[in-house]
């Protein structure tokens, strides 16, 4: 308990000039069901109808490319590009129908939810008069993906690396999301489940609060739940 009030209590020298909350998507607002981001939990399934020898283990490795992969882009890659790397290294000729199968659209409820505080969070915020925008290192689907779950009416403005083309902690991402909101850094809390995230966008004059929802990291202004941010406004 007495942690939990060390990370509500935080001293912000300018939170009372806040006006706006920038918010991470992924880790923040919602999630993948079963934990996995990339590829999307029914890669192996469609996979599996081209070519139904691939083992367990030769999934999880060309899954492991798949991450270096994306940690070497400056910025989000396109999906297909994404799969053909993993279906290279799983020896799968990458045929376009089934990169388009890959990237079909599918109800965004059977791989992902958002948290539990997510709307609640939101509304009251929205009450409040406190502006919103989010700045994700995402495909340009996002805002789809927000829709699905009813939350994408709360954000004045995307700030999407695929569409800028770079990743945080680019300042280009924070920027374009303040000024879109006509806001200066000052006047916008960025929240995001990366730390060293929340501290570049400190370090450009935002403030910063970084969302650990088992636990809280030793140096950085944090959160455990997104209802907490409703004591800053």
């Amino acid at each position: 308990m007495a942690d939990q009030t060390e990370r509500v209590t935080t001293p912000s020298s300018s939170s009372e000039d806040l006006r706006a909350v920038l918010f991470d998507s992924g880790g923040v607002l919602m999630r993948p069901i079963g934990g996995r981001w990339n590829p999307r939990a029914d890669f192996e399934q469609t996979v599996l109808a081209y070519d139904p020898s691939i083992t367990p283990e030769q999934f999880a490795a060309a899954i492991v490319v798949g991450e270096q992969f994306l940690a070497a882009s400056s910025t989000t890659p396109d999906h297909d590009d994404y799969h053909r790397v993993l279906l290279r290294d799983l020896g799968v000729e990458p045929a376009s129908q089934l990169l388009a199968e890959l990237r079909r659209e599918v109800p965004p409820a059977t791989v992902l939810e958002i948290y539990p505080e997510v709307v609640g969070t939101l509304e009251e915020l929205s009450r409040r008069g406190v502006r919103m925008a989010v700045v994700s290192d995402a495909w340009p689907n996002l805002p789809d993906l927000h829709a699905a779950f009813g939350i994408d009416r709360f954000f004045e403005a995307y700030a999407i690396s695929a569409e800028l083309g770079c990743n945080k902690p680019d300042p280009r991402m924070y920027h374009h999301a303040s000024t879109a909101l006509n806001l200066a850094p000052s006047q916008c809390l960025f929240v995001d489940d990366d730390p060293s995230l929340v501290a570049a966008a400190i370090t450009l004059g935002y403030e910063g609060r970084a969302v650990c929802r088992d636990s809280a990291p030793s140096e950085m202004p944090s959160i455990a739940s997104l209802a907490e941010l409703l004591d800053l406004f």
